[in-house]
């Protein structure tokens, strides 16, 4: 059974016509696409939750800010806290007397950790606009391969003599294998999206918290420096 499977789809294939053979290599590129961001994404989060538990850790156990930036660079190969630490100690390498150093220590702070934040984030969200559109894509390119399919059979009936069901029975079900298709490939999309994005919002969340820690330590020190 299993040895005649892509046996099948590839009969499937070669009876189409160009367009039923451009949704199923459509599937195919978004399949393929979609599974390389999964595993990739998957083992990346993975180390980042590993990383960012150890790097803060040392972090806070570093005697000042220069050890701990020393710190992080053994213990941080994801660059998810580092990127933090460095904009709050550059912030004294502002242009004076201009808008980026205006304001208070703590507004200062909260602007550069906040533009490091998203920075660190958006690394992290790289895939996951492809894993929601071909999560929701992939089952139309199916029903549209499905149609088409359906339509191509229909239109064939009283060409070779009178009608029977034969006539339409595999060109249909050959046709349903788009649809099944379709969805083979936006399942684990849509599972992948949701499992990789709980993950990301916990770290989101754990680097928000950090940077709030940061921006008050620093603010009391009043400055950047040490």
């Amino acid at each position: 059974m299993d040895a005649q499977a892509p046996a099948g789809l590839l009969s499937t294939l070669a009876q189409a016509d160009a367009l039923g053979r451009a949704v199923a290599l459509l599937l195919l590129a978004m399949s393929v696409a979609s599974w390389v961001v999964i595993v990739w994404k998957g083992w990346l989060l993975r180390r980042a939750v590993a990383d960012l538990s150890l790097s803060t850790a040392a972090f806070w156990q570093a005697a000042d800010l220069t050890d701990a930036q020393a710190r992080l660079q053994r213990f941080d190969p994801q660059q998810l806290v580092l990127p933090l630490l460095q904009a709050a100690r550059g912030l004294d390498n502002a242009a004076p007397h201009t808008l980026a150093a205006a304001g208070d220590r703590s507004q200062q702070l909260t602007r550069v950790l906040r533009d490091a934040l998203h920075r660190v984030l958006h690394r992290l969200q790289f895939g996951q606009v492809l894993l929601a559109t071909v999560g929701s894509t992939a089952p139309f390119v199916g029903l549209l391969g499905t149609v088409w399919g359906i339509y191509h059979a229909l239109s064939g009936i009283g060409l070779d003599g009178p009608f029977r069901i034969e006539q339409v029975a595999g060109p249909v079900g050959e046709a349903l294998v788009m649809t099944a298709a379709g969805l083979a490939v936006a399942i684990p999309a849509v599972l992948a999206y949701n499992v990789l994005g709980r993950q990301i919002a916990r770290i989101e969340a754990d680097l928000e918290g950090f940077a709030r820690d940061l921006r008050e330590l620093l603010a009391q020190q009043g400055g950047t420096s040490t």
